[in-house]
C-alpha cells in the first residue's frame, strides 16, 4: 500500500464529507514514523470544529467506502474537547502526531514540565499494574511485549523530561536514554523483530523498572 496515495484518497473524502469543519488532520503510528509494515494500521487523526454523535456515523461511513478499511484505526473529536484534554495525555498526541492538514501547536502551552512527570507517572503505574496482573493471571507473552511498546512510550517521556528532545523512532531512544531504559527499548525492539520472550525474567525487569520510577517521578 502506498501511504501518501491512501492519505489523498482519505483526505478527499474527508474534505467532501465535512468540507469547512476539518480543523486539523494528522497521521500516528509507524506509517508516521516510516516503519511501517504490511499489516501496520493506518492510525489517523482528526479534529473537527464539532463533533456529534451523528458526526462518528458519518464519519464510519466514510471510513467504509475507502480502501484498506479493516486497517484504519485512530482518533476523531472537536477543537473543543482537544483544546481542554487532560495535558498529561496530550504530551505524547502532539509530539507523536505528524501533521497533514493544520497545526496542533495550540496545544503547546498546555504542555509544560508538570504534564510531562505526569505522563511519566501515569505511564510507569499503568505498566507496574500491567506487570503484577501478567505475572499473576494471564501469564501472557503477548501481553507482555505489548507492556514493553507501552513502556517505550514512557522512555521517550522520560527523555524529553531529562533532555529537552523528543526521539519518535525506537533505534533512536538507544543513543539517548539512560541504561535501564536503553534496556527496555532494546528488548522490545528484539520481541518486535521475533526474539524469544523469557516470560520470568523479562516480567521482572519490566516490573523493577517500573517500579522504582514510580517512586521516582512527582
Amino acid at each position: 500500500m502506498d501511504i501518501n496515495n491512501w492519505l489523498n484518497d482519505f483526505s478527499k473524502a474527508l474534505s467532501s464529507t465535512f468540507g469547512e469543519r476539518v480543523w486539523f488532520v494528522g497521521l500516528q503510528g509507524s506509517y508516521a514514523r516510516n516503519e511501517a509494515t504490511k499489516s501496520s494500521d493506518i492510525d489517523v487523526v482528526v479534529i473537527l470544529d464539532k463533533l456529534s454523535a451523528e458526526d462518528i456515523k458519518t464519519y464510519d461511513l466514510m471510513l467504509n467506502s475507502l480502501p484498506y478499511r479493516e486497517l484504519v484505526c485512530g482518533f476523531i473529536s472537536s477543537k473543543d474537547e482537544i483544546l481542554n484534554w487532560e495535558p498529561s495525555d496530550l504530551f505524547q498526541f502532539y509530539y507523536d502526531t505528524k501533521s497533514i492538514k493544520g497545526s496542533l501547536d495550540e496545544l503547546l502551552g498546555l504542555l509544560d514540565s508538570n504534564a510531562v512527570n505526569k505522563a511519566i507517572k501515569i505511564g510507569v503505574c499503568n505498566i507496574y499494574h500491567g506487570c503484577v496482573h501478567n505475572m499473576l493471571h494471564d501469564k501472557s507473552n503477548e501481553l507482555l511485549i505489548s507492556l514493553y511498546k507501552s513502556a517505550c512510550f514512557t522512555v521517550r517521556a522520560i527523555c524529553f523530561a531529562q533532555t529537552g528532545k523528543y526521539i519518535s523512532k525506537q533505534k533512536d531512544l538507544l543513543s539517548i536514554c539512560e541504561t535501564e531504559e536503553k534496556a527496555i527499548v532494546d528488548t522490545y525492539i528484539k520481541l518486535k523483530s521475533g526474539s524469544e520472550t523469557r516470560f520470568e525474567e523479562m516480567s521482572q525487569v519490566l516490573f523493577n523498572w517500573s517500579k522504582n520510577w514510580i517512586s521516582k517521578v512527582i
